[in-house]
């Protein structure tokens, strides 16, 4: 079974549809190899940005199939749970594995607010199920359920859980995460807007979103702020801020899928209940993105950086 490092950038793919809402697994596929291309580490699929409420499981684990086939030799593939059902999660997680993903993002349990046994108990119990690496998903402002650190505690025996994916919005949260747990778990930034700043106290790596659209910007991010290049990297991070902010909105979706089709590696359509962006909306998000686009920054090679160094 591959190692998952969870260190680096891992984009939290969207999933491609034609225009009648089939899966369009050509431009899924031209896309992340892109990601690759630019030095991620991994991708995320079935996320939030990746419309997880509106495709199926059997889509989810034909998505995956495609990836492994595509770039799994290159990059780790891993696959979003987000279940109401400790059942049905815990037989998400046995397909998965069958399917050879390499590893798991786990939300708590949705469509009901659970206590924090009850959330404790299902990451242990889905866990159970599988010997696939996971990374827990902690995102109370949209999911309105914490991963409170005492949850983190009591899953610290179960050796499967081992990365959070930090989108608290806090960023002392990850200070408070290494001073009780070491380096028992990895931390991953969840939030564009915050990501360098969470980097910089110790997150071990970033779960994107216009990373989709920017991969190379963003991976230069991550290593040079990891290499301790803060002003190189703090450079592209100003330009990228305002762009970044799309992800931080209801229609994170839409919007950064109209930042792909403006780079050339994406397509724009979405299933409904989303519609694309219009009218006075749309000309804003594409104002954005014509700005950053005029205003790119050449990057250094950050491809060169060692990464073996980094803590």
């Amino acid at each position: 079974m591959r190692e998952v490092k969870w260190k680096g950038v891992y984009p939290a793919v969207t999933t491609k549809f034609k225009q009648n809402g089939d899966l369009d697994i050509v431009a899924f596929v031209k896309n992340i190899e892109f990601q690759v291309q630019a030095g991620v580490e991994g991708i995320v699929i079935g996320g939030s940005l990746g419309e997880s409420s509106t495709i199926s499981n059997a889509e989810r684990i034909d998505l995956v199939k495609v990836a492994l086939q595509s770039i799994g030799d290159k990059a780790d593939v891993i696959m979003n749970i987000a279940e109401g059902s400790t059942r049905v999660a815990c037989d998400l997680a046995e397909q998965a594995e069958a399917a050879g993903a390499h590893g798991l993002m786990l939300l708590p349990p949705m469509m009901y607010k659970p206590t924090d046994q009850e959330v404790a108990d299902f990451f242990r119990e889905v866990a159970s199920h599988t010997k696939l690496p996971i990374m827990l998903y902690n995102n109370p402002v949209d999911y309105k359920i914490e991963v409170t650190l005492d949850i983190l505690d009591q899953l610290q025996d179960v050796s499967n859980i081992q990365a959070i994916k930090e989108s608290t919005r806090d960023i002392s949260n990850v200070t408070r995460m290494v001073s009780r747990f070491k380096d028992r778990y990895r931390i991953l930034c969840g939030v564009d807007t915050i990501a360098m700043e969470e980097l910089v106290m110790g997150a071990d790596g970033w779960v994107a979103g216009l990373v989709d659209a920017f991969p190379a910007e963003t991976v230069a991010i991550y290593r040079l702020t990891k290499a301790g290049r803060i002003d190189e990297a703090l450079k592209i991070y100003r330009w990228f801020l305002p762009i970044l902010e799309l992800d931080i909105n209801p229609q994170l979706v839409q919007n950064i899928k109209l930042a792909e089709v403006m780079t050339g590696i994406g397509t724009e359509h979405v299933r409904a209940p989303r519609h694309i962006l219009v009218g006075e909306e749309r000309q804003r998000v594409i104002g954005i993105l014509e700005s950053g686009l005029a205003s790119r920054p050449t990057l250094p090679d950050y491809l060169s950086i060692d990464t073996s160094t980094f803590a």
